[in-house]
């Protein structure tokens, strides 16, 4: 995995990309600053640094070959003044210690440098070289590379992100959590900036009253837009709940602008929570004990299920407002 972001210029990257970024690349953060053409390394957590206006050359890593440790973040060194970024997996160099980075730097030091780029764009990875005395970089297999507003990234899948903070099933480690969210990077739990009343009658429902109630927990993931498509599907949006843009203030003292569901077509009960909480589900489905005796006590609908048409649509007793799909081995909230 990993990632190599190349931002020459004075502009900020979006604060979203950042934190795609750190989740999906915890292993470490190496910088080349640009200004001073100094190497700097950090936490990947520490993502904040690339909030900036100044230039730089960063990899996030996501350890494939070597162990994860601070000494294997790149950049490496390929001679006293020269150093190797990589994107992507070279099998058959490293080994549970040392990177397949690292040993690729180690080979280019014997070979010349106007050889470089034939021996890297063998590799089906993306490379950065940067000269620091002479103050240069040069980029390869570049046709591979995606540009965004001058700015380069070695993989797309950290750009265009949007972030949702959930407050029910789809929380992290909750029944909806495996199926829908668990490959979105994580930005961290919060709650809503205004108080809202979150009522629960077998599931929970946000109700857009401003001011009343609590201040919501929430956790906050970066979604995809298919992603977010695949939710709106499963929340009934815009008919049952409707997705909104509100401020949450997150555990670290950041605030955000995240989507939420709300839903209006409830009763409001008066009866408001703060939180919503849920077994943990140690599966993409099932409980962690006892599935077997809850499937038996499951009510049989003699009515096809919406999403994949079968006759396997069962009543749960412990979420009356919902359907559970034997097929689809999901909930199917378009009877809710």
């Amino acid at each position: 995995m990993c990632i190599i972001i190349i931002k020459d210029n004075n502009k900020m990257l979006d604060h979203n990309t950042l934190v795609a970024s750190a989740s999906i690349n915890p292993h470490g953060l190496g910088v080349l600053w640009l200004d001073k053409w100094n190497v700097e390394y950090y936490k990947s957590e520490e993502y904040d640094v690339l909030h900036t206006t100044r230039p730089f050359i960063a990899h996030f890593r996501y350890a494939t070959v070597g162990k994860i440790s601070p000494e294997n973040c790149h950049p490496f060194n390929i001679n006293e003044d020269e150093i190797l970024f990589q994107n992507g997996t070279i099998y058959n160099l490293g080994d549970k210690n040392m990177t397949d980075t690292e040993h690729m730097a180690m080979l280019l030091s014997e070979i010349p440098r106007h050889l470089w780029a034939d021996v890297l764009e063998m590799n089906d990875c993306r490379f950065v070289t940067a000269n620091l005395k002479e103050q240069t970089y040069e980029l390869y297999n570049e046709h591979d590379w995606i540009e965004r507003d001058g700015v380069m990234f070695s993989k797309k899948n950290v750009l265009d992100l949007v972030p949702v903070a959930v407050y029910g099933t789809l929380k992290k480690g909750y029944s909806n959590y495996h199926h829908y969210l668990q490959g979105s990077p994580y930005v961290g739990a919060g709650e809503t900036m205004n108080k809202y009343p979150l009522v629960i009658s077998g599931l929970p429902y946000v109700m857009s009253k401003k001011g009343v109630g609590y201040n919501v927990d929430v956790d906050v993931f970066l979604v995809s837009q298919s992603k977010l498509k695949e939710i709106d599907g499963l929340e009934g949006h815009p008919t049952w709940y409707e997705r909104k843009q509100i401020n949450i203030l997150m555990s670290d003292g950041m605030t955000m602008v995240a989507w939420l569901y709300f839903n209006d077509t409830i009763e409001d009960t008066g009866l408001y929570h703060k939180s919503y909480t849920q077994e943990i589900f140690s599966s993409t489905s099932h409980w962690a004990d006892g599935w077997e005796d809850w499937e038996d006590d499951m009510e049989s609908i003699n009515e096809p299920c919406p999403q994949c048409k079968s006759t396997g649509l069962m009543k749960d007793p412990y979420y009356p407002d919902a359907m559970y799909c034997l097929e689809c081995d999901d909930y199917v909230y378009e009877y809710c």
